[in-house]
């Protein structure tokens, strides 16, 4: 990862460990094209355990049905699939009621090089947050390789997060 993209990132997982300690809020992860680099930004702060629970890998199909409550109706050739909106929103619920976590954030995406589509190009992700009844989700198309759709995908992540206590960022 590029330094402007790490600087960026520290700074935003900065900002929100001072935003969910002062709020007394725990948060969890659940990530697919992201591989868990959410969870690992965020442990890479020290003293993150105080308001991180935990995150959820979850790349497979099988693994967002049998970790995080994802309908099975979603993967069949006439669902929405797993980069959907209606997968992130499922995702996100299913970390929260898994974990018991306050926050959430659900990523998922096609980060490339290959796995796009038509309909679904590399670069696209979908990423859906959650703070109590607020349940929020947001598409988006990012340009660039693997690693800077996956950097992107992890900075808007953490803006989202951010948002729910500085709604300018």
């Amino acid at each position: 990862m590029d330094e402007a993209g790490n600087i960026e990132i520290n700074r935003r997982v900065k900002a929100l460990s001072d935003h969910l300690l002062k709020a007394n809020l725990v948060m969890v992860t659940a990530e697919s094209c992201t591989g868990g680099g959410i969870a690992q930004a965020i442990t890479a702060l020290a003293g993150s355990s105080r308001w991180f629970d935990s995150g959820f890998v979850t790349y497979s199909n099988e693994a967002k049905q049998t970790m995080l409550d994802v309908p099975a109706v979603f993967f069949e050739p006439d669902g929405p699939g797993a980069v959907s909106e209606e997968a992130v929103r499922a995702m996100v619920m299913g970390a929260l009621r898994k974990s018991g976590a306050d926050l959430a954030v659900a990523v998922s995406g096609v980060a490339g090089p290959g796995g796009g589509s038509v309909s679904k190009p590399v670069g696209t992700v979908w990423i859906a947050w959650q703070l109590g009844a607020d349940a929020r989700a947001r598409h988006f198309l990012f340009s660039g390789d693997r690693e800077a759709v996956r950097r992107a995908t992890i900075i808007e992540a953490l803006s989202g997060l951010l948002a729910y206590f500085s709604p300018e960022l």
